[in-house]
């Protein structure tokens, strides 16, 4: 889901409870705070030479102890306005950082409307291997090949 796709289904339900919906079907805290709006550049070279960028929005979640606190979407749309000065595009897209036993980024996939809630579907991050897929797009035969071509 992109920022703007995000502000979006946040300014069109103001007065629902974002809750973040993690992969496996719990939920992140629901007295979670969203503490930092961050905008990440990766450059990065392939195992098969090529570099690359990847862009990206990342909203920190924070479990603290007040277990009272509860974000409504009108504040959490208000946080990534803020945001917007440190972010170039509102076409990137959002993954949320949460702490559960190790810190963890999950891309958001939809946004959907459940009784006073606003879940926020987040689904798992995958590794990929670059060269293998340029490879694979460039032959059926496969990746690896030659050495020069992956890992």
């Amino acid at each position: 889901m992109t920022l703007r796709s995000l502000q979006n289904a946040l300014e069109a339900n103001p007065g629902r409870f974002p809750r973040f919906v993690l992969p496996d079907g719990d939920y992140i805290p629901a007295h979670a705070h969203v503490t930092e709006v961050g905008y990440v550049v990766r450059n990065f070279i392939d195992c098969g030479g090529l570099t690359g960028m990847e862009e990206k929005v990342v909203l920190q979640t924070h479990v603290g102890s007040d277990a009272d606190h509860r974000l409504r979407s009108d504040r959490f749309a208000t946080i990534l306005q803020l945001g917007s000065r440190v972010i170039p595009s509102g076409d990137l897209n959002v993954d949320v950082e949460y702490d559960c036993c190790v810190v963890a980024q999950y891309p958001i996939a939809e946004a959907a409307p459940d009784g006073e809630h606003l879940n926020l579907i987040l689904q798992r991050g995958r590794t990929q291997c670059r060269a293998r897929e340029r490879r694979e797009s460039e032959t059926a035969t496969g990746c690896c090949a030659t050495s020069a071509t992956c890992c």
